[in-house]
């Protein structure tokens, strides 16, 4: 089975943007989207993003195409510290082409290394993409 998993490669200068994107020192929410060129088989950049929210993120990905986003989100600890920790997010929409799926899904964890996060997550429907669902999963990293 694995050998008919298409892993995609990350395009070099996506690789250089997610190193810089990862030591920002921004203070406020910002996204980069990505997607699969996939005649080149390559992961490319689609869309860069700064001061945005999760429910203006959502409304930026395609419904029936999956995405992939590193989120560089502004986190309010209950004790009142603010971390701002870099989530990967797979939005593997339901009724994509089952081709596209296998795609990302066969290049995800070459993303995750590429970009050396650890707060990985994945979304089935765009609409669940929210502040609350953002906070929920990162509560589990307290």
């Amino acid at each position: 089975m694995s050998e008919s998993l298409v892993v995609c490669d990350v395009a070099e200068d996506l690789v250089e943007k997610l190193r810089k994107f990862r030591f920002r020192k921004e203070t406020n929410n910002a996204a980069i989207i990505m997607k699969i060129d996939k005649d080149k088989r390559l992961v490319v950049l689609d869309e860069e993003l700064e001061g945005i929210s999760p429910d203006e993120l959502k409304d930026e990905l395609p419904e029936r195409q999956p995405r992939v986003i590193v989120y560089s989100y502004k986190y309010q600890h209950d004790d009142g510290r603010v971390s701002y920790p870099l989530c990967f997010i797979f939005s593997s929409p339901v009724g994509c082409k089952p081709e596209q799926q296998m795609m990302y899904a066969g290049s995800k964890n070459k993303l995750v290394q590429t970009a050396e996060l650890t707060k990985v997550f994945e979304i089935r429907n765009t609409e669940d993409l929210t502040e609350e669902w953002i906070r929920e999963k990162l509560g589990f990293f307290h």
